[in-house]
């Protein structure tokens, strides 16, 4: 399982990748293979200010549907759009071409309280 040291995870098994003022945030590699073959992501937040913990869209796998969960608060300011063409990008590069938003951070503190790659291997038992 791949849990890249340089970015920050939640327990809802997003990961988050700082810079500057930006946030990069897709779901982990633990997260996509629970899910199995991902077919749609959807993200209708696209400009909208969420708070940490709020839904920002959901992911549908064959199986099942879930919620993406902001692990900070901040504004929506760009969807990877070629995940409408090809979602399949967050199972084979979930932390690459697979990102799925960009937010701008609305409070830098609470990027303190996200998970290290340690923290989130213990969450996920690997």
């Amino acid at each position: 399982m791949n849990i890249p040291q340089e970015l920050k995870y939640t327990k809802d098994h997003e990961w988050v990748k700082i810079e500057g003022d930006t946030a990069t945030i897709g779901v982990t590699d633990f997260a996509q293979g629970e899910l199995g073959d991902i077919v749609y992501v959807e993200v209708e937040t696209l400009d909208e200010t969420l708070e940490k913990e709020e839904v920002f869209g959901t992911v549908e796998a064959v199986k099942t549907v879930s919620d993406l969960y902001m692990p900070v608060s901040g504004e929506i300011i760009e969807f990877n759009d070629s995940l409408e063409d090809e979602p399949e990008k967050v199972n084979n590069d979930p932390y690459g071409d697979g990102w799925m938003i960009k937010i701008k951070l609305s409070d830098p503190s609470e990027v303190e309280g996200l998970l290290s790659a340690e923290e989130y291997q213990e969450v996920v038992g690997a």
